[in-house]
């Protein structure tokens, strides 16, 4: 079967190299795995010891975060190697502090695993989320590197418990700890074997607050609020934002702050078309003519998760497409949350549903009665707020077992954590 895997690989990195001649993203992919190797040789310290985390994506990075910073609290000495399989992810994390080197993920062929593991001495690799390679995780385990995923969920779709998934499934064996979310993937794994299991909850509750005890004051969020009520729509896409324009149009009592998904030009145009008039743009306003306006369009990045503190009500984009947002950093500020439909996948959504944190909406009229209500609801942006708080403490618990002590009994194990 590894065979066959290995094939199918290289069969897939020849249609990332056709698909490279013309699309952006696909190059990018095509050329940063390419390179990874090359780069990693001219960057990893020869005689260091790394942890390595791997992360699909930016959203992975957000969970792996937390566990990344505290082991570099705990042990300040050992260096941090960061993967990232998408170009999204890299091109946004490529210069994180957290970590001493950041790079692509190579493609997973048995060839680049084993020059991987060579290149890169490793007390330990750490898996975020929903990454599995498997010429990877049989490598680290042929050279006996403790393996481990954090934030783990696990659904009975996935291939791993089909009848035709029992080679990924036994992939799971490789690792020395699964830290999973729900007791629903404990279970699950379980029942099919898998018994290295714990229930450490979701490492990003963690993350949104440090996030929210980090926040700084925006005055200029501040002055355009001026004490109306406002929702901030936070990572929209077009088919958020058409609902959110007309529900503003039919309410100008209202205040929207749009904080778009993609805010290259094309969308932002699209996005001012919409509009038409009474807007104006975060980086060309000021806080002397802000308040002049009913709706902020939001044109850089990074400041999301301080403006929710602002927000009445908060509406979390992608529910219209592969699925929503993080609502997390919208909920610990005790807002109440809307989002789109395609929320399944999503434990805190499903959870804030059913607590009465979080509302979905199908269309104008779904969008329209939910906004209404939460303007004079007095009790779901607690219920969320509390939510959040109840589920903090998974990164203490994943740090306290990844068994650092236990390991540090080996000389130079414990050499490598502690030289100063």
């Amino acid at each position: 079967m590894r065979l066959l895997y290995s094939i199918g690989i290289h069969f897939y990195r020849f249609l990332v190299f056709l698909a490279s001649f013309f699309n952006p993203k696909a190059r990018e992919l095509y050329r940063g795995q390419k390179n990874a190797l090359r780069y990693l040789k001219n960057n990893i310290e020869e005689n260091a010891r790394y942890v390595w985390f791997h992360a699909a994506s930016l959203g992975e990075f957000e969970q792996g975060r937390p566990v990344m910073e505290a082991l570099k609290r705990r042990y300040p000495n050992i260096k941090i190697l960061l993967t990232f399989y998408s170009p999204s992810g890299y091109n946004v994390r490529k210069n994180y502090q957290g970590a001493d080197v950041v790079s692509y993920l190579p493609p997973d062929t048995v060839r680049s695993a084993r020059e991987f593991v060579k290149t890169v001495k490793q007390l330990k690799a750490i898996f975020i989320k929903y990454e599995f390679w498997p010429n990877f995780l049989l490598t680290l385990q042929a050279e006996g590197i403790p393996t481990y995923a954090v934030s783990a969920i696990f659904r009975p779709g996935q291939i791993f418990f089909k009848w035709y998934g029992k080679w990924y499934l036994q992939l799971l064996n490789t690792f020395r700890h699964l830290f999973v979310q729900d007791k629903e993937s404990a279970f699950l794994l379980e029942k099919h074997g898998i018994y290295q299991v714990s229930i450490s909850g979701d490492t990003r509750f963690d993350r949104v607050f440090a996030l929210f005890s980090e926040a700084k004051k925006l005055p200029l969020i501040e002055a355009f609020v001026g004490g109306k009520p406002v929702i901030v729509a936070g990572s929209t896409w077009p088919e958020d934002e058409e609902l959110l324009v007309r529900y503003l149009k039919h309410h100008p009592q209202v205040k929207l702050i749009l904080v778009p998904h993609e805010i290259h030009k094309n969308h932002l145009e699209q996005i001012f078309k919409l509009l038409e008039t009474n807007f104006i743009r975060y980086t060309e306003a000021s806080e002397d003519n802000i308040a002049n306006y009913n709706c902020l369009v939001v044109d850089t990045i990074g400041i999301l998760s301080s403006i929710y503190q602002y927000a009445k009500i908060a509406y979390v984009g992608g529910g219209f497409g592969v699925g929503i947002h993080n609502i997390l950093e919208a909920a610990v500020w005790n807002v109440p949350v809307v989002f789109g439909p395609n929320f399944q996948k999503f434990k805190e959504a499903r959870d804030l549903i059913h607590l009465k944190g979080a509302f979905s909406i199908s269309d104008f009229a779904s969008l329209e009665e939910n906004l209404d209500k939460l303007f004079t609801d007095s009790t779901a942006g607690q219920i969320a707020g509390d939510y959040v708080r109840r589920n903090i403490g998974a990164t203490e618990l994943i740090c306290r077992n990844l068994e650092f002590t236990e390991q540090a009994k080996n000389a130079d194990e414990e050499k490598a954590l502690n030289q100063s």
